[in-house]
């Protein structure tokens, strides 16, 4: 079933490679831009920043649906059954389409039914050991996590999501004994490690760099391709000899299968023009996050691949929905 998932993705590239060149496209009423997430998080934040510019831009508001709970799949099926006219809009998470695919049986596919219109941002996570454990550098955690199994644990913010792929995928790499501990969401997660209930975490960037800074956490790595703007002293796990690590997060838009061209590239177009702007530029920022934009087709490449990474760390580590 994983198999036919991934493959499933290629209908990603087929779909965005087929945008027809085209003038431009205006809503004629307000746009509904599903968030897959509760008000008031980073999810909500971004969006906030973003969706004046687009008003500014298409002539209508856009207005935030709020709909969280099922990992991000509620939200999706909205789009996913919405009028195919540009109206429905999700702010789509990268969980959301390259690992709940994997893991739930779902009564709709996001990879097939929905269309990758542009890749907005990525966000780092930020390898952190409780001070407690003694390890000063990248070196000596990888000794000490190669020691004796279940004497070091890590915390996520549960089964399937980022935190938790982020350290398996870092296990099957380094050979690393840890031993995970699901928490319900990042926030209990950070204060687990920071109380020392588990010595280890894969955490977002602003969840952890302010106890990073203020000396409460240790921090060894970050995730991404390069280092973080917010935190240049801090190496990428690929410079530290593990070629190839990546895990970053994203959020991208995407729009009902069958939406006609013309809409697609509008919002493709306009993506890029918004991202370039210093506000949304300096919100992303304030976020932890850093534009990261990608059109259609390499935003579909970039989930197809990541969806294969996710698919065999999956399988190795016989992880499997609560």
């Amino acid at each position: 079933m994983m198999v036919m998932r991934v493959a499933a993705c290629v209908g990603f590239t087929l779909l965005a490679a087929g945008i027809a060149q085209a003038a431009s496209w205006k809503p004629d009423k307000p746009v509904r831009l599903l968030i897959p997430f509760a008000p008031g998080g980073g999810a909500d934040a971004l969006s906030r920043a973003l969706t004046p510019k687009l008003h500014d831009a298409l002539g209508q508001p856009w207005v935030n649906d709020n709909r969280g709970g099922a990992g991000g799949n509620i939200a999706a099926e909205i789009v996913v059954r919405a009028n195919p006219d540009g109206q429905t809009v999700f702010f789509g998470f990268s969980n959301v389409l390259t690992v709940n695919p994997l893991m739930y049986k779902l009564p709709f596919d996001p990879v097939k039914e929905l269309i990758p219109v542009a890749m907005l941002n990525s966000g780092h996570y930020m390898l952190v050991l409780h001070p407690g454990v003694k390890a000063d550098n990248f070196g000596e955690f990888i000794a000490l996590a190669k020691g004796k199994a279940g004497a070091l644990s890590y915390g996520s913010s549960g089964i399937g999501t980022p935190l938790h792929l982020a350290a398996e995928l870092f296990k099957a790499r380094t050979g690393a004994q840890l031993t995970h501990v699901p928490y319900k969401g990042g926030g209990p997660a950070s204060i687990a490690v920071l109380a020392g209930e588990v010595q280890v975490l894969f955490g977002s960037l602003p969840s952890v760099l302010p106890h990073v800074k203020g000396g409460r956490l240790k921090a060894l790595a970050v995730t991404g391709p390069k280092r973080a703007v917010v935190a240049p002293e801090i190496p990428t796990i690929a410079e530290l000899g593990q070629k190839d690590f990546e895990v970053t997060s994203w959020y991208g838009f995407f729009l009902p299968l069958r939406t006609p061209d013309i809409v697609v590239k509008t919002l493709m177009d306009e993506s890029r023009k918004m991202l370039d702007l210093p506000d949304v530029k300096e919100t992303i920022a304030r976020l932890g996050l850093e534009p990261a934009y990608k059109p259609g087709a390499e935003f579909a490449r970039h989930i197809r691949l990541e969806t294969e990474t996710w698919a065999r760390v999956i399988k190795s580590a016989g992880i499997r929905a609560e």
